[in-house]
């Protein structure tokens, strides 16, 4: 995990509005939120079985997480990389993954090391800046 040093840590923002302009980036809501805290997933690249994301964390300062109303105020951004399965797992899930019954799959490894860290959080940086333009 390589933390970012941007203007991002402390900004808040209304989730709802922040959500639907961060949708147009190709962020996402990360699929592990609570009500009072989750993240933006932004995927940075995606290769064979590696992807390294741009995460952004956030808490809820007022409302519920799943409100579009609600106040969230982000934590230090940072960039992650996940190395997950490529082909069938040969276990008792691989009928489910290869009907189509199990959606996801655990990670192999979900903090995998990252090569070339400075082109990874210059790009980090680059998109946080994008994101900050939505909050000033």
């Amino acid at each position: 995990m390589l933390t970012l040093q941007t203007d991002l840590d402390g900004k808040q923002a209304t989730f709802g509005f922040l959500r639907d302009k961060l949708k147009k980036e190709g962020f996402c809501l990360g699929g592990y939120w609570e009500y009072d805290r989750g993240f933006f997933d932004s995927i940075l690249v995606k290769k064979d079985c590696d992807t390294i994301y741009l995460r952004l964390p956030f808490v809820v300062t007022s409302g519920e997480l799943d409100s579009y109303s609600a106040e969230i105020k982000f934590q230090t951004p940072y960039v992650i990389k996940h190395v997950v399965h490529c082909g069938l797992d040969f276990d008792e899930n691989s009928l489910l993954d290869a009907t189509g019954f199990s959606q996801f799959q655990e990670p192999l490894d979900k903090d995998a090391p990252i090569i070339n860290k400075n082109r990874w959080v210059h790009a980090g940086e680059e998109v946080v800046g994008r994101v900050l333009n939505y909050l000033n």
